[in-house]
């Protein structure tokens, strides 16, 4: 029985592997046309380029960073690629004030809300602790603070239009890396905050989706 096991298992696995990574993949862009989303950190980087695709899917985009004239930038090129409309609020997400601002602006300009990707980090060192208890205060408030908050308050239109939340996360939200420990500890407190939730949801039957995008090393 024993041996029949140590073949049997790994076997399944291999079956269960091969089933998971061959399936069909039923995801078609015209499921975002006309959908509405709002993008954080979309002026640059990983923000900017799924604003993108979002346009070229035909969607309704709300984008926020810091940098107005990027933002505008962004807008423009939004509208050239197809989006069904492309706006921005300029602020930082320091204040959790902010974070609530932006969110009451796609319930006006938008009507309503499909799916919030939440994606803006702020600025740290990559480098030894330093002691710097402020620094990771003020990091807590940008990483994970105003995520809470913007979900908080888009929550009653994501459970109307049963939408989805997209948490762009990290490796280092998983593994304690050296030299990244502010980061690091915002983006612990991301996944279990949204993990958590997400469980919270299942048992409460609300129909609205969290996917937290786990990302390696990225050159943007």
């Amino acid at each position: 029985m024993g041996r029949l096991q140590k073949i049997l298992i790994p076997f399944l696995g291999l079956v269960l592997a091969f089933w998971f990574y061959s399936a069909r993949d039923t995801f078609k862009p015209e499921m975002l046309r006309g959908k509405r989303v709002i993008v954080t950190g979309a002026s640059t980087g990983i923000g900017e380029q799924i604003a993108y695709h979002l346009a070229r899917m035909g969607s309704h985009i709300l984008i926020t960073a810091r940098t107005e004239a990027k933002l505008q930038n962004v807008v423009q090129r939004c509208l050239e690629l197809g989006a069904a409309s492309a706006r921005f609020v300029s602020g930082t997400m320091e204040d959790t004030a902010f974070a609530q601002h932006v969110v009451r602006e796609a319930q006006t300009s938008l009507g309503g809300l499909d799916m919030l990707i939440l994606n803006h980090v702020g600025a740290s060192y990559f480098g030894f602790f330093d002691g710097d208890v402020e620094h990771v205060r003020k990091l807590l408030e940008i990483n994970f603070l105003s995520y809470v908050a913007m979900t908080t308050s888009a929550l009653p239109m994501l459970k109307e239009s049963e939408g989805s939340i997209v948490v762009v996360s990290s490796m280092a939200g998983k593994v304690g890396f050296p030299f990244t420990v502010p980061y690091s500890a915002t983006k612990f407190a991301l996944d279990g905050f949204f993990s958590s939730l997400r469980q919270e949801f299942a048992i409460q039957s609300i129909n609205v989706s969290i996917t937290l995008c786990i990302l390696g090393f990225i050159d943007t």
